[in-house]
């Protein structure tokens, strides 16, 4: 009796597992697009969830709210970590530039959102540490073209914000463009490729 009623509280807690997950996975998405004041009822409705199990695991909106910021700062600081074990600093660069454009092009509201609050103020300074590795890496093995600062890179990265102020229809073609013209103009080229013929 006593193991059925352990296997009935692990495949309980199993379940509200999943649909904490699946929770946050979907505010995740619906900040990204219409902002975190989006109402927990909507949130409810797009998980296919009751209100009430929503509250059960996140008793307010600022506690879905403060969930998804966890996960998309978890996310940024993977992001980084991988770029900066990543041999291969070209690599490393160009992928950062791709990932921050598409998080620009579909992800703008909850980004603002997060970045607005004073207590992620830390782990933005830890982050642009991290960038400042990459580039200074990438410049010292001949990466990035001669006479390119940090403080370039970090602008040209920030020109990637630009794209939030269009259709989200037409964000991502237009950031995919803008990241390749910024990494023409930064990268140098590789070794015993033709400028010509490129």
């Amino acid at each position: 009796m006593r193991a059925v009623q352990d296997e009935v509280t692990r495949n309980r807690r199993a379940d509200a597992e999943r649909n904490r997950r699946h929770l946050v996975a979907v505010a995740h998405q619906a900040f990204a697009r219409h902002g975190t004041d989006l109402p927990v009822r909507e949130i409810a409705r797009r998980a296919g969830l009751a209100p009430a199990t929503v509250h059960r695991h996140f008793p307010s909106r600022e506690d879905l709210v403060a969930a998804v910021f966890a996960g998309r700062a978890e996310q940024c600081g993977q992001q980084l970590r991988a770029a900066l074990a990543d041999p291969d600093s070209r690599r490393a660069l160009t992928r950062t530039f791709h990932r921050f454009g598409e998080w620009q092009a579909g992800e703008g509201p909850l980004t603002d959102a997060m970045l607005a609050r004073p207590a992620y103020a830390a782990l933005r300074s830890d982050h642009t540490a991290a960038f400042t590795r990459l580039v200074e890496r990438a410049r010292a093995e001949g990466v990035v073209r001669p006479g390119i600062s940090v403080d370039d890179v970090r602008v040209a990265l920030m020109a990637l914000t630009s794209v939030r102020a269009l259709p989200p229809g037409q964000a991502p073609e237009a950031v995919r463009r803008l990241t390749g013209v910024l990494l023409t103009g930064l990268l140098a080229l590789p070794v015993g490729e033709d400028p010509v013929t490129r």
